[in-house]
């Protein structure tokens, strides 16, 4: 077939198509990358106001969501945390569910049932366990190094102030379990303001904190629980108590 030149209008209107095209390709990659950069300064502030924190308080709202349920369940309590992985939970008022981690150990006590459970964090079977405990110190990461040692980020957004981190575990036990986890703090001043979990099977858990006190003092015993002589402790899976 033997060649023919387009008409001179058509030559002007792929011309046009091509600058806009280009225009539009050149746009983007500008959008994207002020995005990324933005996102890296937002983790950046957050992981560096990380580094002066030594204790951490709050009161917490937490909210776990079922299909099987029509209305989520709400409960009350307050966390207290050190640098870099001791923390106490308490929910309920007054608390039905204790958890207290320490260097070890994880202790979770129900008063109610004068019953305690632990859990060891050091020897063959502590790897699940260890894994699983990172989401919840992932509030506070000392540096982008720890954050990604234990998860992949996946996104990182401001809206209305909020910065909202989206991390996905991976160890493959933790991310059976738990596929998601975000964390969310304030833009202005890196506080924590919220996290959450999404678990695998479609259930979600959310905590959101508030009347936070930075490197307030804190009593040590609050992190060495004396249980009461009439309390059972039990180890799951070992099948022992005393």
């Amino acid at each position: 077939m033997p060649y023919r030149s387009l008409p001179p209008w058509r030559t002007k209107s792929l011309q046009a198509l091509l600058r806009y095209s280009t225009a539009c390709f050149l746009t983007l990659g500008l959008f994207l990358n002020a995005h990324a950069t933005d996102a890296d300064k937002l983790l950046a502030s957050w992981l560096s106001a990380q580094t002066n924190l030594n204790t951490w308080s709050a009161d917490l709202i937490q909210t776990r969501t079922f299909k099987t349920l029509t209305q989520p369940l709400v409960a009350r309590g307050h966390v207290w945390f050190v640098a870099p992985n001791t923390f106490r939970w308490e929910l309920g008022q007054p608390p039905q569910t204790i958890a207290v981690r320490q260097p070890k150990q994880m202790l979770v006590i129900y008063p109610r049932l004068k019953r305690a459970e632990r859990y060891p964090l050091d020897g063959e079977g502590a790897g699940p366990w260890r894994d699983a405990l990172a989401l919840f110190e992932a509030g506070f990461p000392r540096s982008r190094a720890d954050l990604e040692a234990q998860f992949k980020i996946k996104l990182v957004q401001e809206v209305n102030g909020v910065c909202d981190v989206a991390l996905e575990p991976k160890s493959s036990s933790v991310r059976r379990m738990m596929p998601d986890f975000r964390v969310l703090f304030e833009a202005r001043d890196n506080s924590l303001r919220a996290t959450e979990l999404r678990f695998a099977d479609g259930s979600t858990m959310r905590n959101d904190f508030t009347n936070a006190v930075i490197n307030g003092g804190l009593d040590g015993e609050l992190f060495t629980p004396s249980l009461p002589a009439d309390f059972k402790m039990v180890q799951p899976g070992k099948g022992g108590s005393k």
